[in-house]
């Protein structure tokens, strides 16, 4: 029986609105599906390759105080295992695992990545100083995404 093919107009203004809404929420991807038609949008990954010069800027932390925030990554960054959502705290309205300026333990909890529905505990590999949180609480993270820094 020969192959039925179907001609799949795109829809530019569509692929426009997904974009959009991507940039909008901080989402790393949409899908949008209809019928048998699909539009999957990927946004800019968080770990994107920059130049050396643009690699050596500080970088900003959105969780941090201001004063926070100009200061330079230095120390231990704990990177994400998995692609998931972050939790900064056992549950909704709980005080969160760790702040900056925290003194934590080997192995305390540092925040938790739900990955299908799995909680998993990010654990501190050694003893420190909670020094800079890159991370927002209940927001999607990327395999390698450096989530907080240990001094």
């Amino acid at each position: 029986m020969p192959q039925k093919t179907s001609k799949f107009d795109i829809d530019m203004a569509s692929i426009r609105k997904l974009a959009k809404l991507i940039e909008e929420t901080g989402l790393s991807e949409i899908e949008y599906a209809e019928g048998d038609r699909k539009i999957r949008c990927v946004g800019p990954r968080v770990n994107a390759v920059v130049p050396a010069a643009a690699a050596q800027a500080p970088v900003p932390s959105p969780v941090a105080e201001p004063t926070e925030a100009k200061k330079e990554l230095s120390g231990l960054p704990i990177t994400s295992p998995m692609v998931g959502t972050v939790y900064m705290a056992p549950s909704p309205g709980a005080a969160p695992f760790v702040k900056v300026g925290n003194k934590v333990k080997e192995g305390d909890t540092l925040l938790i990545i739900e990955a299908m529905k799995v909680m998993n505990p990010i654990k501190a590999p050694k003893a420190g100083t909670v020094g800079l949180i890159l991370v927002e609480d209940a927001k999607p993270v990327e395999f390698g995404d450096t989530l907080l820094v240990l001094e």
